[in-house]
């Protein structure tokens, strides 16, 4: 039977679509069940959308307006994950800090992707951190890393899988960020197929 997945974004959604290709490939044995996004105008919602798969829409804003606290958030989105039953919740570019009243419904089931090694550049903006160490001559390369995360810490978890990604001298921020996206496809992919082998 395919792996169940819910994928949540807050952006343009390629990692999403390299995780649909690759269902269609049949490259992996899964289903997206549902896609979240925290942002509305997020392009991932219309990628689902064209590939059949439901959407939610769980903006932040209406609890920050009320004053209600980020693990209401957490537990609301919860809620509305769990009505897909997913095997996994897999987080592409998604742009939230999650507490335990999220972790606690999916425990060693929520996958994230980082545009970073393990233990380098944790947070959003690793890829420009990255670029500023590069152009300091601290470092000759970067990478990506799929992970898991059990915790509230962040980009931090038992790692699942890298990819390394050189930094050339002739790169720009936008030439970098292009080929640790092509790079975070293919190991996204790939863990998440050694995943779903390792449960059958």
């Amino acid at each position: 039977m395919p792996a169940r997945l819910a994928v949540l974004i807050s952006g343009n959604g390629s990692n999403l679509q390299a995780i649909l290709d690759a269902i269609r490939m049949r490259v992996l044995d899964a289903e997206v069940v549902v896609v979240v996004s925290n942002r509305k105008a997020a392009y991932g919602l219309e990628r689902a959308a064209k590939a059949g798969v439901p959407t939610r829409y769980h903006p932040l804003k209406p609890y920050r307006d009320a004053e209600r606290s980020r693990e209401e958030y957490d537990a609301d989105l919860a809620q509305i994950v769990k009505e897909f039953s997913p095997d996994y919740v897999i987080l592409v570019g998604w742009m939230h800090i999650f507490t335990n009243q999220f972790l606690r419904h999916f425990p060693y089931r929520v996958i994230n992707l980082h545009p970073a090694l393990p233990g380098k550049f944790p947070g959003a903006h690793a890829i420009e951190d990255a670029f500023a160490a590069f152009t300091r001559g601290e470092i000759k390369g970067t990478g990506v890393m799929v992970h898991l995360v059990p915790d509230e810490q962040v980009d931090r978890g038992p790692v699942l899988l890298t990819g390394d990604v050189p930094i050339y001298p002739t790169d720009t921020l936008e030439t970098l960020r292009n080929r640790i996206q092509q790079t975070e496809h293919k190991v996204l992919v790939q863990a998440i197929a050694r995943l779903i082998e390792g449960d059958e």
